[in-house]
């Protein structure tokens, strides 16, 4: 059995990433063969600083590689990342709101991974046909009787799908999705017109995108009586802050909120920084001691934001 390897592409790809990062960034490969391709398919392993992109599934070795590192390279490039830092106090609830949250993220940074990989000819015909062969791999078409528990998932996995041909599907394509899955189809496509509405090449205008699509995919779950994500609240949205943002006060750029949920670290009430202008969660603050309250909010909102972030030990992104 012939061994795989990794093409030249991905080879200057990882040299570039590793003159960004501080460690070393290598790539393993496995030896399971699905014949096709999905992006749960590699995984990001760090240790003692250094990270091990481990492709499990070498269906296509170049591609699945490539897509991976691209992610991490976004991350070293400055691009907004997302973190959790609040809980229900549901771990099951917790971990399914993270990967939504995550597949709506990832479904904005595919804009610039997949035109990078094709710009690069990672992606080809045979690409898209192993592609396609993982959509269905990941989930069954529509019951057209019943709603079940795969709606959210098909929902999903469509808008990626999308995504990933730039909403251009062959007529063959095309015609099998829109009879296998007729109401997530639809609704994909909405979602896709939020992601394609304005051009991706910014950090300031993937994190605008990202926010938008929390926020379509919840009026999507309220039209399908499903559980909302709340990605608004829930998930903290890296900053991208100009320059003069930075020396404003707190108070003029966020509003302090107090929230249902626990902040993690503290495993105490939870206060959210919303940005005034989407009002997308940027960052949690444990709850201060009663009697410091008053005293602890008028000094917070008397900030600088620079200031806040950097006691925070909050990364943001330079407009």
């Amino acid at each position: 059995m012939t061994e795989p390897k990794l093409n030249q592409q991905v080879t200057d790809l990882l040299a570039a990433t590793n003159s960004l990062f501080p460690g070393n960034v290598t790539v393993t490969l496995g030896d399971q063969k699905s014949g096709y391709v999905r992006h749960d398919q590699a995984t990001q392993l760090m240790q003692n600083g250094d990270i091990e992109v481990h492709v499990s599934d070498v269906t296509a070795p170049s591609y699945t590689a490539s897509h991976e590192v691209m992610h991490l390279l976004l991350l070293l490039q400055g691009f907004p990342q997302m973190t959790f830092n609040l809980t229900t106090n549901n771990e099951k609830l917790d971990e399914q709101l993270m990967a939504i949250a995550t597949e709506l993220y990832d479904a904005v940074a595919h804009v610039l991974i997949v035109k990078n990989q094709r710009d690069h000819d990672l992606i080809d015909a045979d690409i898209e046909d192993l592609y396609f062969k993982g959509l269905y791999a990941t989930i069954d078409p529509e019951d057209p009787n019943q709603d079940d528990a795969m709606m959210t998932l098909r929902l999903l996995t469509l808008t990626d799908l999308l995504v990933f041909f730039g909403g251009e599907l062959t007529k063959d394509r095309l015609a099998k999705v829109t009879a296998d899955f007729p109401k997530s189809w639809t609704a994909a496509q909405k979602l896709y017109e939020i992601i394609a509405a304005k051009p991706i090449e910014t950090p300031f205008a993937m994190r605008r995108t990202v926010v938008k699509l929390f926020k379509a995919f919840d009026d999507q779950m309220l039209a399908w009586d499903l559980p909302l994500l709340h990605g608004s609240e829930f998930v903290t949205m890296q900053s991208v802050l100009s320059d003069r943002q930075q020396r404003l006060e707190v108070r003029q750029l966020f509003d302090i909120y107090h929230s249902e949920m626990i902040e993690t670290e503290q495993q105490t009430r939870a206060f959210i920084g919303l940005n005034k202008n989407d009002r997308q969660n940027a960052f949690v603050l444990p709850a201060p001691a009663e009697k410091d309250s008053d005293d602890f909010f008028k000094e917070l909102y008397g900030m600088n934001v620079k200031d806040l972030f950097a006691r925070l030990n909050m990364p943001f992104t330079i407009r």
